[in-house]
């Protein structure tokens, strides 16, 4: 729960770090309530004090798992066959696929092969966010005119529910490296038929049951969303050719010579794509050998999907409860762990620890003291979750099922000893078969789609998590400052800055500084009182003046966006250019955009005023050029920042945090030379420090030197940083390109207002 006092909730709304580190259960679920349907003696009790879910008809560990010891033995044997055939033979001719589709055949579910190619990395600004289906013909063409492209193939199993109407599914996926398949992708096919084996004899499957084997010799992610592609938005392609070709033929027939002699299976069908039901939820399941040496068998979760999207947090819930509290395993999510060795967080954890000891004492109710260790470890995850959200980039191929909008997540082990034991690895098979069947289980006795719990939250550790409610506070007080300011600009002198008189000749003087301002003229001019026919001229002369400078800093900002969309565009150039070095994309990139920059300006006057536009003498004038162009640069980022706070509110959040302080302290240097000394060292420290940290390819740096130590980070990061963003059609490319450079460039401008 929340803490109780307003005092607390507002406290904990001015930092999500602070959130995280300041109550136990950042927002604890509620407790499961009783189910009628659930009367399992000494279960329901335990249940309710475990689980933290908010759909009750998951009943997670509700019924004895049927995951038996002969399960184990035949994923068992599956592993070792699949070992064999990689010491048999050095080439691999299909021969994985091939035993899977016998195996999976003798069960009596649907099976057939999956082809796909590897995606193209062009960038194309005009489809973004579009996924060509014309770009996916032209692979399939390439394949058939370049025969050196050779595709990867899928295995997709489907059992039917028996007592189900097919509307739904379920889908497992377990990748495997088709090229040079190891002990971990062995054991996750292993795991994966026996699965498919024991669901096929089931009565309780209300939810066809599908398992995906994605060849990741082009990335598991490609392969899944291939195949996801094929099976919401079916592609018709001349294929039957793909089956037909004598040397795939003998692959998928092998001879006494080539291998074990399997029974004859109708090879004619198996590239006929097949489809259950809408997919319900989705698990991605892999092992990773020894990565981390705990007393536990490791169980890392990761749920960041595209563009900030993540999975109904129940899932991630029913996961954690049967990890921990039935199969005794260490569930975690990704953390940045170098924050781990931060001595001032340390500190800080320290402090917080303190502060909750002594509030405790306050008030008994208060119930956010925690240990300075998980202060740390919060703030380790959370930084985490909201890094990677930020991104928009996927943390796996769960990435491809959130794209169709499908709640999925990817569960990846680490065992504490070597799968080589066979011994040791019959154990882990019976815990994660285990495991796995009761996810799959949970899911299936849902009747509706995931939608009670949370679909916007950062996780801070698989239990624990910072929600919309909590977050939203600091992003609105950072934003708000903004608008005040905005207005406040707005309001400057408004309706003052107006002339009164003209020359002594009757014409209006050439230099401005001559005219007077005042808000007496321009009550006379509202109430009719001004009866002089010169004094009404120089009103309406001063009027448009005073529009025009509006106008003029409405049209610089409208500029400089434009000019960062273009700019936006330059690397689908750059990219058709021969050119591999990193260093090198980044100077033409950079030497484009300034180029651009400069003779847009020149001709505009949106750096040098003298050029298309008339020249400031007066001061009261020249201030109100300097201040409407801040004002409208703090409209429309505020406006930008609002706008991607709705697309992915992560990338959102630290771009408030990143422009927020430049935007309230620029100042044009002009005037803070003339100002005392203190204030003007404070101003241009301020104004000259926040410009630079704002800076986009400073601040990529900065991140690379973080995370792999500053003598790996170079301004080159930058671009493969970009590359990846667009390559992966994340939203934070354009933001970064709309918002955040014409924000900077803006900002600059005012800084050297001349």
């Amino acid at each position: 729960m929340l803490f109780p006092s307003a005092f607390s909730v507002a406290w904990q709304g001015f930092s999500p770090l602070f959130c995280c580190l300041c109550s136990p259960r950042i927002r604890t679920f509620r407790r499961m309530r009783s189910c009628p349907d659930l009367q399992i003696p000494g279960i329901q009790s335990k249940i309710q004090n475990m689980v933290s879910l908010l759909t009750n008809s998951l009943a997670s560990g509700s019924a004895n798992p049927r995951y038996s010891d002969q399960n184990t033995k035949d994923a068992n044997e599956v592993v070792k066959e699949i070992l064999n055939l990689k010491l048999v033979s050095t080439k691999n001719n299909m021969g994985v696929q091939n035993l899977l589709v016998k195996h999976m055949s003798e069960t009596g579910g649907d099976v057939y092969f999956h082809k796909f190619l590897p995606p193209e990395k062009t960038f194309k600004p005009s489809r973004f966010f579009v996924d060509s289906q014309q770009q996916y013909k032209s692979n399939f063409e390439e394949c058939n005119k370049n025969s050196s492209v050779v595709p990867g193939v899928n295995v997709v199993g489907i059992i039917r529910a028996p007592h189900g109407d097919g509307k739904e599914a379920i889908v497992l996926v377990t990748p495997f490296l088709s090229d040079n398949i190891h002990i971990g992708d062995a054991f996750s096919l292993g795991l994966g038929y026996s699965l498919f084996h024991l669901f096929s004899r089931t009565i309780w499957l209300a939810k066809d049951f599908v398992w995906l084997a994605a060849d990741s010799k082009y990335g598991t992610h490609a392969a899944v969303a291939a195949w996801l592609k094929d099976y919401h938005e079916p592609i018709f392609y001349h294929s039957s050719s793909f089956l037909k070709s004598k040397s795939l033929v003998d692959s998928l027939h092998p001879t006494e010579e080539k291998g074990p002699s399997y029974k004859q299976i109708d090879y004619n069908t198996l590239d006929d794509f097949q489809r259950a039901g809408t997919i319900a939820a989705a698990l991605i399941f892999k092992v990773q050998e020894n990565q981390i040496q705990t007393d536990k068998d490791n169980l890392s979760v990761y749920a960041e999907a595209s563009n900030g999207q993540m999975p109904n947090l129940d899932l991630i819930n029913v996961v954690n409860f049967l990890a921990v509290h039935r199969q005794g395993l260490q569930t975690r999510v990704e953390s940045l762990f170098f924050m781990l060795s931060w001595k001032w967080l340390s500190v800080l954890g320290d402090i917080l620890e303190w502060l909750g000891k002594v509030a405790f004492t306050l008030n008994p109710e208060w119930k956010f003291g925690l240990p300075s260790e998980e202060y740390v470890q919060g703030a380790a995850g959370l930084t985490s979750s909201i890094y990677h959200q930020a991104l928009g980039i996927p943390t796996g191929a769960h990435g491809s099922f959130r794209d169709y909008q499908v709640d999925a997540i990817t569960l990846e082990v680490s065992p504490r000893f070597s799968l080589e034991n066979e011994m040791t690895r019959i154990s882990y098979l019976l815990k994660i078969g285990r495991l796995l069947e009761g996810v799959v289980r949970s899911i299936n006795n849902l009747l509706e789609k995931f939608h009670q719990s949370f679909f916007l939250y950062f996780l801070t550790s698989s239990s624990r998590f910072v929600s919309i409610g909590v977050y939203m506070i600091p992003f609105a007080l950072l934003v708000v400052p903004l608008v005040i300011l905005a207005a406040a600009l707005c309001s400057y002198k408004s309706g003052g800055l107006i002339p009164l008189t003209k020359s002594d000749d009757g014409s209006v003087p050439r230099d401005y500084s001559e005219l007077e301002f005042t808000h007496t003229n321009v009550l006379k001019s509202v109430s009719g009182t001004c009866t002089s026919g010169q004094d009404i001229d120089a009103i309406n002369l001063g009027l448009n003046l005073h529009s025009q400078k509006w106008f003029n800093a409405a049209k610089d900002v409208l500029l400089v966006h434009l000019w960062a969309a273009v700019v936006a565009m330059f690397p689908s150039v750059i990219c058709r250019l021969s050119l591999e070095a990193s260093e090198m994309k980044l100077l033409i990139w950079a030497a484009l955009s300034c180029l651009t920059l400069f003779v847009g300006s020149g001709i505009s006057g949106v750096i040098y005023p003298k050029f298309g536009r008339w020249r400031e003498t007066d001061k009261e004038s020249h201030i109100e050029g300097w201040v409407a162009l801040k004002a409208f640069t703090l409209g429309i980022t505020t406006i930008g920042l609002v706008i991607m706070s709705v697309i992915n509110f992560a990338a959102a959040l630290l771009g408030v945090i990143v422009l927020v302080p430049m935007c309230l302290s620029v100042y044009p240097l002009k005037y803070i030379l003339k100002a005392s000394i203190m204030k003007r060292t404070l101003l241009m420290l301020l104004s000259i420090s926040f410009i630079i940290l704002a800076f986009p390819p400073f601040v990529v740096v900065a991140l690379r030197g973080l995370f792999d130590g500053f003598s790996k980070a170079s301004f080159a990061d930058f671009w493969d940083w970009t590359e990846i963003l667009w390559s992966w059609g994340s939203a934070t490319y354009p933001y970064l390109f709309l918002v955040h450079v014409p924000c900077w460039v803006l900002c600059f401008r005012v800084l050297l207002y001349i």
